[in-house]
């Protein structure tokens, strides 16, 4: 069979050496559109779905939303393990797919039987999924911090949650844009129970004032000398005064009892459970970039980059993003060091077999077969899907160093 093949190729060099042309300049161009990693990704196929229900203890969740879920998504197909976790106000139910499993096909079937599931629910709940992302996702971290002093938490969490999130979200292979530490600001509402008391008003009927004042109503037409004109009425809150004035009953004299009466009315931060904090030098605000299943990891981050670079002419003077997470810096690093050894080891090679064979034309065997074997493993990779990462990127170093 060998003898075979060496004797056709001897009889075909012509064809032989279109075939190797041909062969190294598609490994070529897989290799330059290999995507680039530092960290081989080993997950599973999973889907999360999360569901928020407020103010409700771990076991009011596990009994009314988790234990629901998990035993709906059991039957989703190709499903391996279904894992459920209640925690105090949300509940997350990761379901964990075959081998082999297209991630987008096994997030459209978890969809499927979400519908199925939603009755079981209680009414104010609402599934939804998470990002369509793996655990190695995480490429990018960055933090925003003032150091003049002049921009609170709440703004510099606000400047993150309004002008950097929803363009980072735009850049192509990002899954999520992940807001951390700072305080989200809120209208509050700190009800006085003797006020309420002495009007006669109970809570829910000051819950329903709010909700029914904080809300834009669409009405008809009137024509008026040949022109329509719309009318609509505008009702959104604004500003603390809008809600001061919302009235939320009236008093034996028929007077309006208005929101302030009842209530301190103020904007303050939304309850927080966790910080981010820098280098011990104080809190700060920031983001964290997930990257979305499959794609190229340094592209990604890359465009990351160039976004954050045009976002920083926009920022309130005294604000800077600081990256404190950047993984590619590691790819970089990584596929430096194995070009330097791969050309090292390539050179020693050479002079090896020339030393050794003592023909010039006998050891070009060798050192032009290294190469196109190399871009040879690259063309595999790219029709296998694998990404250019520590592991695979070792693998290449392997034959060398025989």
């Amino acid at each position: 069979m060998i003898r075979a093949l060496i004797e056709a190729s001897i009889k075909n060099r012509f064809l032989v050496l279109i075939a190797t042309l041909l062969i190294t300049f598609a490994g070529f161009q897989a290799m330059k559109n290999t995507p680039l990693d530092a960290i081989p990704d080993l997950s599973d196929v999973q889907v999360i779905v999360f569901t928020d229900f407020e103010g409700q203890a771990p076991q009011v969740v596990e009994d009314q939303v988790t234990y629901p879920l998990t035993t709906a998504m059991l039957s989703v197909p190709n499903t391996k393990v279904v894992r459920g976790y209640s925690f105090f106000g949300f509940s997350m139910v990761y379901v964990i797919f075959e081998d082999g499993t297209d991630m987008y096909w096994a997030r459209t079937r978890v969809l499927e039987y979400l519908n199925y599931a939603a009755d079981r629910l209680p009414a104010s709940v609402s599934p939804k999924l998470g990002p369509d992302a793996t655990g190695v996702g995480w490429v990018y971290e960055y933090a925003l911090v003032d150091k003049t002093g002049k921009h609170d938490l709440s703004q510099l969490r606000s400047i993150q949650d309004w002008y950097l999130r929803y363009p980072l979200q735009t850049v192509e292979g990002v899954s999520e844009v992940a807001s951390i530490g700072g305080y989200v600001k809120q209208y509050q509402v700190e009800l006085n129970p003797d006020a309420l008391l002495a009007y006669n008003i109970p809570l829910a009927k000051v819950k329903h004032a709010i909700q029914r004042s904080n809300n834009d109503v669409g009405g008809r037409l009137v024509e008026m000398g040949e022109t329509e004109y719309m009318v609509r009425g505008l009702g959104y809150i604004k500003s603390i005064h809008d809600l001061e004035i919302i009235p939320v009953g009236v008093d034996d004299n028929g007077t309006p009892i208005f929101l302030k009466q009842l209530a301190n009315i103020h904007l303050g931060p939304e309850l927080r459970r966790g910080l981010a904090e820098l280098n011990g030098e104080g809190e700060v605000a920031g983001g964290i970039i997930i990257m979305r299943f499959g794609e190229n990891a340094l592209a990604t981050i890359e465009r990351v980059r160039e976004k954050l670079e045009e976002l920083k002419a926009g920022l309130p003077e005294g604000v800077e993003i600081i990256p404190v997470y950047d993984r590619g810096d590691l790819i970089e690093r990584a596929v430096d060091n194995l070009k330097e050894k791969l050309i090292e080891e390539s050179i020693v090679v050479a002079i090896i077999c020339l030393i050794f064979l003592m023909h010039v034309r006998s050891a070009l065997v060798a050192i032009i077969s290294l190469p196109i074997g190399i871009l040879m493993a690259f063309l595999i990779m790219s029709w296998q899907g694998l990404s250019a990462n520590i592991m695979s990127l070792g693998v290449l170093r392997l034959p060398l160093v025989r």
